[in-house]
């Protein structure tokens, strides 16, 4: 498996009370990742969703990361969509970007869309180029940083 990281950029959100939600700033994270034969689960050779979601799982953590020095912990999905099917293969972008924080909570949307099909009624090695990434899951994910690894905002 092939995973790439891509532009991850962090910008400040204003300061707000400790305990109010608030907007979150432009954190995101990247992948690429091409699906192999190791992850086929289902007949049809389809890709179990919950792979997709180990993904989603690694941007959430990539994020909490560059927010608060911390992994943090993985509360709940909501919102999960599965769209359309995926075959080993196939190569996905998987994106998430964090959308709201308050002082233990980070909530991140993702998503992961197909851009290479697999084509192995072609022959076992082809493959195409998708004119339109193709959207095949998408998510909201809640992360609980611990009190102890809340980075503290600086006053300017």
């Amino acid at each position: 498996m092939s995973t790439t990281t891509e532009r991850t950029e962090r910008r400040e959100a204003p300061a707000a009370p400790a305990d109010e939600d608030r907007e979150a700033g432009e954190t995101t994270a990247f992948l690429r990742v091409r699906l192999n034969e190791a992850d086929a689960y289902y007949g049809g050779n389809v890709v179990e969703g919950a792979r997709v979601l180990r993904l989603f799982g690694d941007l959430v953590t990539e994020i909490t990361v560059r927010e608060d020095g911390d992994e943090g912990l993985l509360a709940a999905y909501s919102d999960v969509r599965f769209t359309a099917p995926v075959s080993p293969g196939d190569y996905l972008e998987v994106r998430g970007r964090l959308v709201r924080r308050t002082r233990l909570r980070r909530v991140v949307e993702m998503t992961a869309h197909k851009v290479i099909a697999a084509d192995p009624g072609t022959r076992p090695s082809a493959a195409r180029l998708l004119p339109e990434p193709r959207l095949v899951c998408a998510a909201t994910a809640t992360t609980v940083v611990p009190h102890e690894a809340v980075r503290k905002k600086e006053s300017p």
